[in-house]
């Protein structure tokens, strides 16, 4: 017998994952970021000033609406410090949760995962807002 003539080998057909060198390429594609690190730094730091600019704000809600208790001679409640501190600290929480969860998407998803968590703090300030009637937000 030749070997033109021998049978050709039938690929196994076995349940057990592969471990060629394309599936090896293909894991080590997934772990790499999918965005360069430049672009990923400034899309971090230009949202980054909106989140900035955030925690100033609740800082100054905490330090006038204290300011603005003394004056009338009453203090903050423990629940209103408590909720104001928690505004201070929650963009900080959003925005390191952003970073997390976007570290290894594209530039569009980090870009989406940092806007909508910029958003959600927007949405819990004007809460915050509300509830101590600033800005003439008085909807009570």
């Amino acid at each position: 017998m030749t070997d033109a003539s021998a049978p050709a080998e039938q690929p196994e057909t076995s349940t057990e994952p592969r471990t060629d060198a394309a599936a090896v390429d293909a894991a080590e594609a997934s772990a790499r970021p999918a965005t360069p690190l430049w672009l990923a730094v400034v899309i971090a730091a230009v949202t980054g000033v909106f989140y900035a600019y955030d925690v100033w704000e609740a800082v100054g809600n905490l330090v006038g609406l204290n300011l603005y208790a003394d004056s009338l001679g009453v203090g903050l409640t423990a629940y209103g410090v408590v909720v104001l501190i928690v505004g201070v600290v929650l963009p900080f929480l959003v925005y390191a949760v952003a970073f997390w969860l976007g570290r290894r998407r594209g530039p569009l998803g980090q870009l989406a995962l940092f806007v909508v968590g910029y958003a959600l703090v927007q949405v819990l300030s004007a809460d915050v807002a509300v509830l101590f009637g600033l800005n003439g937000l008085d909807l009570g």
